[in-house]
């Protein structure tokens, strides 16, 4: 295993033009070829499967806020669902090749290791247009096969923008690549009920800050644990069951105001 490198080097102006051209606009094309080419290649090796994709609002700014173990993750998160997203990515991916596929699919950077205001103020920007930025909750890539610690980032940004943050649960990724050793994982992706914090007029501090990422860290927690507990059918069919009985409900709904 590569020890992890939590410091860049690079000059901060080496960073400006991702930070503008994600700020300027959505993703291009190269998004849409990236996500036609990886997709078949998840569904076949890694038996990639969504559940309750349908909680991610269909308009409006969020913030979907997963676990994390690989670099694959990126790809699991947001091939499956309609909405482009933004990606928050550690500076040192940033290399040729793959920085142009990142300047064009919506990808910037955080500089780990120093204070990076950059990267929040290109995070307000994509949410202050109505549109999804993925942010891990744990700040960066678990090598331990477990979850880490909520760190407060996610808790900040939601504050700050009152965007709407959804908590995702990843399962399996951390195996993603073991198809080398002739194993080929199952990765599941669920989704969470989405969480509203109202946003705070001034600054938030850092206590209220973790306190946000730690209530949406528990949810992915609870979602995470109970995939790996339960199983993906288990729930699958509790998904299901649900929207059954959200649709019944509804129905029910329709037929009393009818009769009013």
């Amino acid at each position: 295993m590569k020890p992890q490198v939590y410091k860049d080097d690079r000059p901060v102006e080496y960073f400006t033009g991702f930070h503008e051209r994600v700020r300027a606009g959505r993703p291009d094309w190269a998004y849409g070829l990236v996500r036609s080419l990886v997709t078949p290649y998840m569904l076949v090796v890694n038996r990639a499967r969504v559940i309750d994709s349908d909680k991610i609002p269909v308009e409006g700014p969020v913030i979907i806020a997963p676990n994390h173990f690989s670099f694959m993750d990126h790809f699991f998160v947001a091939a499956f669902i309609r909405r482009d997203v933004n990606f928050m990515a550690k500076s040192q991916l940033f290399k040729r090749p793959m920085q142009f596929i990142f300047t064009h699919g919506g990808v910037f950077p955080v500089l780990r290791g120093r204070h990076d205001e950059e990267a929040f103020k290109t995070a307000h920007a994509v949410l202050g247009r109505g549109d999804v930025v993925v942010m891990y909750a744990e700040g960066g890539r678990s090598r331990s096969g477990e979850l880490g610690e909520a760190k407060p980032g996610i808790g900040r940004l939601a504050l700050e923008t009152g965007a709407t943050v959804v908590p995702t649960a990843i399962s399996g990724s951390q195996h993603a690549r073991d198809w080398r050793r002739l194993q080929f994982p199952k990765v599941t992706v669920q989704y969470g009920d989405p969480i509203r914090f109202d946003a705070v007029v001034e600054e938030p501090t850092r206590e209220q800050s973790q306190a946000a990422s730690q209530i949406v860290f528990e949810r992915i927690e609870k979602l995470y644990y109970g995939l790996r507990r339960e199983g993906r059918r288990h729930a699958v069919r509790q998904s299901r069951a649900a929207r059954a009985a959200r649709r019944a409900a509804e129905r029910a709904g329709g037929r009393t105001v009818g009769r009013a």
